[in-house]
């Protein structure tokens, strides 16, 4: 008895965990309630004997605590809450949702979140902090183009956020309030622009660390930047057995929702031939990678080179410019792919073979 295996399933909050554990048969051996704090958990999870599997879902603590737990278990599963439709069901408290986390490990119901390479941990917090700030410059400049278009004030372009320009653009604001809010929102975009020139530089110089970084800017429209959150992003190409879970991973997956396929004609059953098939790209996805595709393939569609001639070639044929970009971010997604696992340098001539 004190041998078999053990399931555990952990209900993880900021001050408390609540913890099941069952046996192979499904049976609760044990319950308890532990303080989110690493001396604690360890002590607990070493108290337990036999062969230990562990559950949590992904979230908050999900990194820390997986490194903290993983050499003291032999299977360490970081389940993806959105794909556990149990816990969803029946009455909900955080002993009952401990209790079906197990349950769930047990059963093997559990979708896992990779939590991986441990060489890329310093890489891929550098690579959230850069994406983090950009996004918040981002937001900065779209709230002073909003605040001006909002009292009819037009304002294309970059020159809006220019220092040089900003007096003559704040003299445009008659309402003296409004004009604090402006002087505010510039402050903010002041305070944001070193910041984020500080968060690239320590990405770059971090990248440089990271041969595959090296490998993945011969790609054309890959640079500097792209590379590095890349790896920073996928950690390794290992994840990904084929092209197309990359391509599930990164929103180009084509998915199609069908209802009504049958129906009965004269007591015979039929195909329905006005079938009304949805077709479009999956919607659950990183979509910091979808971005750093999407971007990568715009920008190689305006640039002379390979994948502009790939990208050329589709439209002559008659595709729509948007789905020959889609084509040629999923070409990106599985070169990269590529070169990575097998660690070989760009080749033009891949590019003609097919990408779906």
């Amino acid at each position: 008895f004190m041998s078999q295996e053990k399931y555990i399933g952990m209900d993880v909050h900021q001050a408390t965990i609540s913890v099941a554990v069952m046996d192979a048969s499904g049976k609760l051996i044990m319950e308890c309630l532990l303080e989110t704090k690493a001396a604690t958990i360890v002590e607990f999870i070493q108290g337990l004997q036999g062969t230990l599997a562990l559950t949590f879902e992904e979230g908050t603590s999900a990194a820390w605590l997986h490194d903290l737990l993983k050499p003291h278990v032999s299977r360490l599963v970081v389940c993806d809450p959105r794909k556990a439709a149990l816990l969803k069901e029946g009455n909900k408290s955080d002993r009952m949702d401990a209790r079906k986390l197990a349950e769930m490990l047990r059963t093997n119901q559990l979708k896992p979140v990779y939590h991986g390479e441990h060489g890329i941990r310093t890489l891929k917090e550098l690579g959230r902090s850069y994406l983090t700030i950009t996004k918040d410059v981002t937001r900065s400049m779209n709230r002073i183009k909003a605040l001006y278009r909002s009292w009819a004030i037009p304002c294309s372009g970059a020159g809006v956020y220019a220092p040089r320009h900003r007096a003559e653009w704040l003299a445009k604001i008659e309402q003296p309030g409004v004009r604090v809010r402006a002087e505010h929102l510039y402050q903010q975009l002041d305070s944001l622009q070193p910041l984020r020139l500080q968060a690239r530089g320590e990405l770059l110089r971090e990248s440089c660390q990271h041969p595959a970084v090296k490998l993945l800017r011969q790609i054309p429209s890959i640079g500097p930047i792209r590379a590095a959150l890349l790896v920073a992003l996928l950690q390794t190409p290992q994840r990904f057995r084929t092209k197309r879970q990359l391509w599930a991973y990164s929103g180009f997956a084509v998915e199609t929702h069908d209802s009504g396929e049958y129906r009965w004609v004269r007591g015979k059953l039929q195909r329905n031939r006005e079938r009304i098939t949805v077709r479009g790209l999956n919607d659950n996805h990183n979509k910091d990678v979808k971005n750093l595709f999407k971007s990568a393939a715009i920008s190689a569609s305006t640039r002379p080179g390979p994948l502009r001639d790939f990208y050329g070639a589709r439209v002559d044929k008659g595709m729509r410019p948007t789905m020959a970009r889609l084509t040629l971010a999923r070409k990106i997604a599985t070169i990269t792919l590529t070169m990575w696992k097998k660690g070989v340098g760009f080749d033009p001539r891949n590019l003609h073979r097919p990408a779906a």
